[in-house]
């Protein structure tokens, strides 16, 4: 094990100038409402050797400073892919797999070596330079892949076990785990294996937060384009069924973010390590930056609390604006809070919609104040929000539902089923508010018996 102390000089004005200069007051408190959600928690983060050689990677290393220093655990995760190509080519030694997913004969082994040696060293004196505890380890235990197919796998491998504890402790001492893509056998002797499964065994085995792939490309790319968001559920059916859709430099991303998530990891970031910021984006922001893959408890609706009432009071301001939705103080909305449910994505509100019985008309509800935020917008979201009020109604026994709507009529009669219908629908009390807010709204009502 190679330990540093991080008490290296640093390159005084590029990592720190470059901070200064974007990351504003504005954003520090965006940030810091992330802080109490991931203090404590690990995130492994796994770099592509192509980004360690990127011209980016001092920045990334910055990033991962600024995690560290609001008490977000770090394990860093390296590939060697690039530079192992990289020496094949200087040395006029040919490789027999670059990735560790496939065949690795002892020429290869010997390379990857080398190159593995080489990214950690560069790791470490990066991290250095931004004061950061570091260490390489030999924590990662593996076995020989054997015979596949009825090709000996030589000299690739698969974890067998990741000493926790040794991990553990160099976390719980402030120190950054550096760990390599070349594990140890029972015989103490090398064998390559494949990085984005090795950052998948770790994140099960330490009970990771997340896993952050940083690539050479900008995400998951599905049918041509890069898809921000994805369930566990359907991204498992593409591969299974439909892997000619996923880009052949993500499908190894997409089948090791599969089975971090089945085996405990909530989230899978995938983002393009070569954007300035990218990390800090993609982790201290709704929208991120690159592709998230989520498993069955990320998206949800819920009941509303009265924490939540500014958060959505915030979301329907633009709304109010436009002239969409009525204007509610904080005030009215804590009052009926019992009224609301959210949509959260990675504990963040993002979409919201009222439910309203009323007490005379047992067989009548009413939906209202939905929406989305407008970076959510064409992903069924307020389908699920509308589709969810009306289950709930029709479990307390009602049968019709009604909405009203000055510029969203489209979205509810197209999407959601509804029809339009006469303002006589309203029972006395709402058919006199509507009639002294002479916003002329459209009436629409659903079916739901």
């Amino acid at each position: 094990m190679s330990i540093s102390n991080g008490t290296g000089q640093s390159q005084p004005s590029a990592p720190t100038s470059a901070l200064a200069t974007t990351i504003k007051p504005t954003d520090l408190r965006g940030i810091l409402k992330y802080v109490p959600r991931f203090q404590g928690q690990i995130f492994i983060i796994a770099v592509d050797g192509s980004i360690v050689a990127d011209d980016n990677f001092g920045n990334l290393l910055v990033d991962i400073a600024v995690l560290r220093s609001l008490a977000i655990k770090v394990v860093l995760v390296h590939g060697i892919s690039h530079q192992l190509r990289e020496l094949s080519v200087v040395r006029n030694v040919p490789i027999s797999n670059s990735d560790g997913s496939g065949l690795t004969d002892a020429a290869t082994l010997d390379l990857a070596i080398r190159a593995s040696s080489r990214v950690a060293h560069i790791i470490v004196e990066g991290l250095t330079q931004n004061i950061l505890k570091c260490a390489t380890t030999n924590a990662v235990r593996a076995l020989p892949l054997g015979i596949i197919k009825g090709v000996d796998q030589q000299f690739t491998g698969k974890v067998e076990r990741i000493d926790k504890e040794f991990i553990t402790e160099l976390i719980d001492r402030q120190v950054v785990p550096v760990v390599s893509p070349v594990a140890f056998g029972p015989d103490g002797k090398s064998l390559r294996v494949n990085s984005d499964l090795l950052a998948a065994e770790m994140a099960e085995a330490l009970h990771a937060t997340k896993i952050i792939y940083l690539t050479p490309a900008s995400g998951l790319e599905i049918d041509g384009e890069i898809r921000r968001e994805i369930s566990v559920d359907a991204l498992k059916k593409m591969v299974l069924g439909e892997p000619e859709r996923i880009a052949a430099d993500s499908l190894s991303k997409a089948a090791h973010a599969i089975k971090a998530i089945e085996t405990g990891t909530p989230r899978v970031h995938i983002l393009d390590g070569r954007v300035f910021d990218g990390l800090l984006n993609e982790v201290f922001s709704n929208e991120g930056v690159g592709s998230l893959v989520y498993g069955n408890d990320y998206a949800q609706i819920r009941k509303a609390r009265k924490s939540d009432v500014r958060m959505i009071y915030n979301l329907t301001r633009a709304a109010v604006r436009r002239e969409e939705l009525i204007f509610r103080s904080q005030q009215a909305i804590e009052k009926n809070i019992e009224q609301f449910f959210v949509f959260e994505i990675d504990e963040n509100i993002i979409a919201c919609v009222t439910l309203y019985f009323y007490p005379d008309k047992q067989h009548l509800a009413e939906v209202g104040s939905l929406y989305v935020m407008p970076f959510y917008h064409n992903r069924g979201i307020g389908k699920k929000m509308v589709d969810y009020a009306c289950m709930v109604a029709k479990e307390r026994g009602t049968t019709t539902i009604i909405a009203l709507s000055t510029q969203s009529f489209g979205f509810f009669t197209n999407v959601v089923g509804f029809e339009e219908t006469t303002k006589e629908i309203l029972p006395e009390a709402r058919l006199k508010v509507y009639e002294e807010s002479g916003r002329n709204a459209k009436v629409l009502m659903r079916q739901i018996s």
